[in-house]
């Protein structure tokens, strides 16, 4: 069955085709949705109201894209939505201070690391990649997750964040400066621990 022909049978409320639309696509959704959350089972909910939301919606889908670009672009906004709705701004720490708070973490580190050693220490540094993810502007944020976790290409990003490939290009080029700038701050503070 093509997409557009699974795409009609959707529309008329098909609940077989649905299913297979889903099945189609619940990995996309959720490996975006887990890109901004970090956490299984926040992108799970995500995953379920963005299928919730296709089927409710889905007579305002219009074709002039790919059903995955929809889908990208749903899940990118309930996502950050997620977020604003669920994220106490008081909880939200810097690298900076996650890494002056956790230093005796980071001290674990002994002349003859363990195994054990090893795993907390690239527990904390992908904690500090999260962190400087999620301190990332919205769109560079964005942009960065549809390029390194769904590996889109900057005409597919442009697609779903309606935008031109040159500004895919620009906010990718900030977006990896970014992450520099606050990776390096991470190293070189934990460096001299």
């Amino acid at each position: 069955m093509t997409e557009k022909e699974l795409l009609i049978k959707v529309k008329q409320k098909n609940q077989k085709a649905f299913t297979l639309l889903v099945e189609q696509h619940k990995s996309l959704v959720f490996n975006t949705a887990i890109g901004f959350l970090h956490n299984k089972v926040n992108a799970e909910d995500v995953t379920q109201e963005v299928f919730i939301k296709t089927w409710t919606s889905i007579e305002s889908f219009r074709g002039e894209s790919k059903i995955s670009t929809w889908l990208y672009r749903l899940t990118v906004n309930m996502s950050i939505n997620y977020l604003k709705k669920n994220t106490n701004k008081n909880n939200i720490i810097s690298i900076d201070k996650k890494n002056n708070e956790n230093s005796a973490m980071l001290d674990i580190e002994d002349k003859n690391q363990n195994n054990s050693d090893k795993l907390l220490t690239n527990k904390e540094h992908s904690k500090a990649l999260k962190y400087a993810i999620d301190s990332l502007s919205q769109r560079q944020r964005t942009s960065f997750i549809l390029n390194k976790y769904e590996n889109l290409s900057y005409k597919d990003i442009a697609e779903v964040m309606e935008i031109s490939i040159s500004s895919v290009e620009s906010l990718l080029h900030r977006a990896k400066k970014n992450l520099q700038k606050k990776l390096l701050n991470y190293y070189k503070k934990t460096a001299s621990f």
